[in-house]
C-alpha cells in the first residue's frame, strides 16, 4: 500500500501480495478485467483492497480455462460463474472428445503403418462432427430408399443402426472401422449395388406383408441350407431340389438367384462386419457356406 493515507496499491505492490507478475496484473488491466481505481500524480495506476479481491477471482477463473471476454462478463454481471462454467464445460468435452479421436486415430496409424496421406484422409473422416457424420449416414440411406415406399421397414430400421455414428470414446479399431465404413457407403457402385438390394425387397413384397419377412426368409433360408450341408447334400443332387422347394415353393428360381447375388456381395458382407465393429458389437456369422450352398445349387438349376 503506498505511503499516502489513500489506501490504495500500485501494481508492484498488488503483483507481491497476489503473488501474480506485475506483466500479466497490467495485461489483465489493459484488457478491461481489472481497471484501476486512480492514477497517481505521476500517471501510475492504482487500485484499493476491491481490486485485490477482484484479482484473486480473476486469477480463479482464467486457472479454470475462461478467456477475458468471459471474465470481463462475470465481473460486470452480465452472466453469472455458472452460466459461464456450463459452457466450459461443454467446451472440454469436445475438446477431450476431440482428443480421444486423435489418440485413436494415432493409435490406429501406428498400428497400421499408414502412410501421410492414409493417415490425412483417416483424421479428416474422423474429426467430422457428429452433424456431419450424421449427413453422410442420411445421404446414404435417402439414396438407397428414394422413391421405394414398399421396402421393409424393418431392413429400413437395421441399416440405419447399422451404419453407426463414431462412438465418443473410440478404439482405434473403431476409429479405423468408422473410416472404412464412411469410405464404403459413399462409394456411388456400393450405393447402387445396396439400393438394387432394396429394389428387389420392395418387389418380392406386397401391401399386406408384415416388417420382418424378409429377414425371416434369409433365416429360413439359412437354416434349411445348413441342415443340408450337414446331411451331405451336394447342390447338383436331386436332393438338393426339396429343400429348395420348402424356402421358394414354385418362384421363380432365376430371380431369387439374382436377389441373392446381390445380398451375398462380398462389399455387402464387409459393410455388415464394419457395422459391427463401430457399433461395438460382435462380429455376426456372414454363413458363406450357407449361401454359397444355395446359389450353387440355383445355378444348376437356372443353368446360370
Amino acid at each position: 500500500m503506498i505511503d499516502d493515507g489513500t489506501g490504495l496499491f500500485t501494481i508492484g505492490e498488488l503483483a507481491r501480495a497476489t503473488g501474480l507478475s506485475v506483466r500479466t496484473i497490467r495485461y489483465w488491466s489493459d484488457e478491461g478485467a481489472l481497471p484501476p481505481v486512480a492514477r497517481s500524480a505521476g500517471g501510475y495506476r492504482l487500485y484499493d483492497a476491491a481490486s485485490v479481491a477482484r484479482l484473486e477471482l480473476i486469477r480463479t477463473l482464467r486457472e479454470l480455462g475462461l478467456g477475458l471476454g468471459d471474465v470481463r462478463k462475470v465481473l460486470a454481471g452480465e452472466t453469472t460463474v455458472a452460466e459461464v462454467a456450463a459452457a466450459h464445460v461443454k467446451a472440454l468435452d469436445a475438446q477431450i472428445h476431440s482428443l480421444k479421436v486423435t489418440r485413436a486415430v494415432l493409435s490406429t496409424v501406428a498400428r497400421r503403418g499408414s502412410t501421410a496421406e492414409e493417415m490425412t484422409l483417416m483424421n479428416k473422416l474422423a474429426r467430422l462432427s457428429a452433424a456431419e457424420r450424421r449427413r453422410i449416414v442420411e445421404d446414404f440411406m435417402t439414396e438407397i430408399f428414394e422413391g421405394i415406399d414398399t421396402a421393409d421397414p424393418d431392413i429400413r430400421r437395421r441399416l440405419r443402426f447399422a451404419a453407426a455414428n463414431l462412438p465418443d470414446d473410440p478404439t482405434p479399431d473403431q476409429v479405423d472401422a468408422w473410416v472404412e465404413l464412411a469410405e464404403l457407403i459413399q462409394d456411388p457402385e456400393f450405393r447402387a449395388l445396396m439400393r438394387r438390394m432394396i429394389e428387389f425387397n420392395a418387389a418380392d413384397r406386397g401391401p399386406d406383408v408384415p416388417p420382418g419377412t424378409s429377414l425371416w426368409f434369409m433365416s429360413r433360408l439359412i437354416q434349411l441350407s445348413g441342415e443340408a450341408l450337414r446331411q451331405g447334400i451336394a447342390p447338383e443332387a436331386p436332393e438338393a431340389e426339396d429343400v429348395l422347394r420348402e424356402v421358394l415353393g414354385d418362384g421363380d428360381r432365376a430371380a431369387v438367384l439374382e436377389r441373392l447375388t446381390a445380398a451375398v456381395n462380398v462389399r455387402v458382407n464387409r459393410y455388415r462386419e464394419l457395422s459391427a465393429i463401430v457399433n461395438g458389437l460382435e462380429p455376426q456369422s456372414s454363413h458363406e457356406e450357407e449361401f454359397a450352398w444355395v446359389v450353387a445349387a440355383l445355378r444348376v438349376r437356372t443353368g446360370r
